[in-house]
C-alpha cells in the first residue's frame, strides 16, 4: 500500500489553485481502510509529518484500527502520547483491551479514567461490565452498575444487557434477574439479556430456574433463541437429567436450522449422555466427519459415566488411531482411566499407565489421582500406593484418591494413618477425603470411628453432602443399629434423597425388618419411581420374611410400570481382550466352553474343594 502526502486543488475563475484542506478526513479514511499493522505505521508517519499527531479524532480512529488488526501494544503507544485523552479515546482504548481478553487491564483503565476526571458515557460501560464478569470481579461490577444509575443511563438497553450478563457471570443471579426484569418493564429485553439469564442460572447450578427462564423467553417474549441460549438450556436439562425437556430443545434447534453448529452439537451429545441415552449421543457424534477434541471428550466420558466401559475404551482406541489429527488431553485421559477402572483388568491398567508415561501426562495431579483410583478398583492397592508415593507435589486430590482406595479395600487403619500424615503435611482435607474415610469405616464396620470422622467435617467447615449421609446410614444399619439410622435420617437438615433411604432399605433386607423396609421403600420411590433396583430391594425384603404374596405384588407393580430387571453381565479380560458375557447370551463363540467350566466350578463347590491363594488354603463355599 503506497502512501503519498495528500494534496488538494481548487478551480477558481478558470485557474487551478492550491489550497489547504481537512487532512483529518483523508487520514481518517486511510485508517479505516487499513488491514495490516504496516499500513498503520506508514499512516502514522504521514500524520506526524503533517503535524497532526495531537489530533484526538485521529488518535481515536488509530487506536480502534490497531484493535481491529490485533495490535493492542501499538494502540497503547498511540494512547499514551496524549496528555489529556477525551472520553471517546478512553472508550476505544478500554474496548480494545476487553475485546482481546485483557479484562483485568480494562477494569484498571476504567478506574484510571475516573481518577483523571473523565466522565464515562453509555459506550464506556458495556466493555467494562463485560470485563468485570470475565474476571468475576463482583465488587467492581456493582460499583460500575451504581455509576450507571447515578449517570441516568438505566434505560440504555445495551448497557443493561451488559449489567445482566455481568451479574450472571459473577454468580449473583438475584441481581441479574432484577436487572433483566427492569429491562422487561420497558419492553426492551433482547436475546442477549435472555441468554445471559438462562446461561447464568445453568452455570450456577440452578437448572430449574434456567429452564423456567428459557420457557418464558420462548413463550412470552417473541425473541428467537440463538445457539447460545439453546446450549445453556441443554446444560440445564443435562444437570437435571431431564431428557424429555432436552428433546424439546433439540427439536427447536432443528427447526431453527442450528443443529449443525459445533457448540450446539457438543451440548446435545453431552445432554443425551448425561441423561443416560448414550446411543443417541453416539448417533450425533457419528454425524460429524472430523470431531474436535471437545466432542471426543464428551462422547468418551459419556460412555464411561454411564457404565459402558467397553465402548469408552474402544472409542479411546479409535481416537488414538485417528492419525494424530486430534490428540487426547487431560480430560480425555481421565475419562479413559475411569473406563479401564470399571473393566477391572490389571493388565489393561498397566497398559494405560505406560501410555500416560509415553504421552507426558505424568506430572498431572488429576491423572495421577485417577491412576490411583484405577489400580485400587483393579484390585492392586500396592500399585496404587506406588503411584501415590512417586507423585510429586501431592495435593488434596491425590491424598483423597489414596485414602479412598484404602477405604475400598477395607484397610481402615491404613486410611486413618494416611489421613494423619496428610494433616501433618498441612494439606487441608475436602469432602472427598472424608467420603473415603467414611467408606473405610463402613467396609470395616467401625461405627465409632465413622461417626467421629463425620463430626470432624465441621471442624474444617465442610458441609456434608448426600453421599456422606448415605454412608453413615449404611454404617449404622449394617451394624444392626437401625433405630439410630432412622433417627439420623429424620434429623437431617434437608429431605434426604433416594440414595440415603436406599441405604436403609438395603439394610432392612439383611436384618429382616419388613415394616421399616416398606417405609424406606415408600420414601425412596417418591424420589425415583423408575429405578428397578429399589423395587428389587423391596421384593427381597418381603422374600426374606417369607411374604410371597407381597413379592408378587411388587412384581405386578413393576410390570404395570413397564420396568424389568436388567440381565446380569460381566466383562472379563482374556489375554488382553475384554469379553462380555451376559445371562442367557449365547452369542459368544466360546459359550459352550464357558458353560462347561461353570459346571465344573459348581461341582467343585459342592464337593468342598479349597482354593490355594498365595500359599493359603481358602474353602470354596457354595451359596
Amino acid at each position: 500500500m503506497m502512501l503519498m502526502k495528500p494534496k488538494s486543488i481548487k478551480f477558481i475563475n478558470g485557474h487551478f489553485s492550491s489550497i489547504s484542506i481537512d487532512l483529518n478526513a483523508i487520514y481518517a479514511s486511510l485508517i479505516d481502510r487499513s488491514t495490516h499493522i504496516d499500513h498503520l505505521r506508514q499512516i502514522q508517519a504521514q500524520i506526524v509529518t503533517a503535524g497532526l499527531q495531537r489530533s484526538l479524532y485521529l488518535g481515536t480512529k488509530f487506536v480502534h484500527a490497531c484493535s481491529n488488526v490485533g495490535h493492542v501494544v501499538y494502540a497503547r503507544e498511540v494512547f499514551v502520547a496524549f496528555d489529556e485523552p477525551n472520553v471517546f479515546l478512553w472508550n476505544v482504548f478500554i474496548r480494545a483491551h476487553s475485546r482481546h481478553g485483557l479484562f483485568a487491564e480494562a477494569v484498571r483503565l476504567y478506574r484510571k479514567m475516573g481518577v483523571q476526571g473523565v466522565s464515562p458515557d453509555g459506550f464506556t460501560f458495556p466493555p467494562v461490565l463485560k470485563s468485570c464478569g470475565a474476571v468475576a470481579d463482583l465488587e467492581a461490577g456493582r460499583q460500575t452498575h451504581a455509576r450507571v444509575v447515578r449517570l441516568g443511563i438505566v434505560r440504555d438497553a445495551h448497557v443493561l444487557d451488559s449489567v445482566v450478563s455481568m451479574y450472571a457471570k459473577c454468580g449473583d443471579m438475584d441481581r441479574a434477574r432484577q436487572a433483566s426484569d427492569e429491562l422487561g418493564r420497558w419492553g426492551r429485553r433482547s436475546v442477549v439479556s435472555w441468554t445471559a439469564l438462562v446461561s447464568g442460572f445453568a452455570q450456577n447450578g440452578r437448572p430449574g430456574e434456567a429452564w423456567s427462564v428459557f420457557c418464558e423467553m420462548v413463550r412470552d417474549s417473541g425473541v428467537s433463541s440463538d445457539s447460545v441460549a439453546l446450549v445453556s438450556a441443554l446444560k440445564a436439562c443435562a444437570d437435571a437429567e431431564a431428557v424429555v425437556r432436552g428433546r424439546s430443545v433439540h427439536a427447536r434447534a432443528i427447526k431453527s436450522g442450528l443443529e449443525s453448529e459445533s457448540d450446539l452439537l457438543v451440548a446435545l451429545t453431552a445432554m443425551y449422555a448425561k441423561c443416560g441415552d448414550v446411543w443417541v449421543s453416539r448417533q450425533l457424534f457419528d454425524v460429524v466427519p472430523c470431531p474436535d477434541l471437545l466432542l471426543w471428550n464428551t462422547m468418551i466420558s459419556g460412555y464411561a459415566k454411564n457404565g459402558h466401559a467397553c465402548e469408552a475404551v474402544k472409542l479411546f482406541d479409535c481416537m488414538l488411531s485417528f492419525g494424530g489429527a486430534v490428540k487426547p488431553d487431560s480430560i480425555t485421559v481421565r475419562s479413559a482411566i475411569s473406563a479401564y477402572a470399571q473393566l477391572g483388568s490389571l493388565e489393561l491398567a498397566r497398559w494405560m499407565e505406560n501410555y500416560i508415561h509415553e504421552s507426558g501426562f505424568t506430572d498431572d495431579a488429576f491423572i495421577n489421582s485417577a491412576l490411583i483410583d484405577m489400580y485400587a478398583k483393579c484390585g492392586s492397592i500396592d500399585l496404587a500406593r506406588v503411584t501415590f508415593d512417586r507423585t510429586c507435589d501431592k495435593d488434596v486430590v491425590v491424598w483423597s484418591a489414596m485414602i479412598s482406595g484404602y477405604g475400598l479395600h477395607g484397610q481402615a487403619r491404613e486410611a486413618f494413618d494416611l489421613f494423619h500424615a496428610m494433616r501433618l503435611e498441612a494439606v487441608k482435607p475436602n469432602d472427598v477425603t472424608f467420603l473415603g474415610l467414611l467408606s473405610a469405616c463402613n467396609h470395616s464396620g467401625l461405627v465409632h470411628e465413622g461417626l467421629e470422622y463425620f463430626h470432624l467435617m465441621r471442624a474444617y467447615a465442610i458441609e456434608p453432602r448426600h453421599p456422606h449421609y448415605a454412608c453413615i446410614v449404611d454404617l449404622l444399619a449394617r451394624a444392626g443399629r437401625l433405630n439410630e439410622a432412622v433417627d439420623f435420617v429424620e434429623g437431617l437438615p434437608t429431605e434426604p434423597p433416594a440414595n440415603v433411604w436406599g441405604a436403609l432399605l438395603n439394610a432392612c433386607k439383611v436384618h429382616g425388618d419388613v415394616e421399616l423396609g416398606v417405609r424406606a421403600a415408600s420414601r425412596v420411590l417418591m424420589w425415583d419411581a423408575t429405578n428397578v433396583g429399589y423395587y428389587v430391594q423391596l421384593s427381597n425384603v418381603y422374600a426374606s420374611a417369607g411374604m410371597w404374596e407381597e413379592v408378587d405384588r411388587v412384581r405386578v407393580v413393576m410390570k404395570g410400570r413397564g420396568l424389568s430387571k436388567d440381565f446380569g453381565r460381566s466383562d472379563l479380560d482374556i489375554d488382553g481382550v475384554v469379553r462380555s458375557f451376559g445371562v442367557g447370551d449365547e452369542s459368544d463363540p466360546r459359550h459352550g466352553e464357558v458353560v462347561g467350566v461353570l459346571g465344573e466350578l459348581e461341582g467343585m463347590l459342592r464337593e468342598g474343594w479349597e482354593l490355594v491363594l498365595d500359599g493359603n488354603s481358602l474353602p470354596l463355599l457354595c451359596g
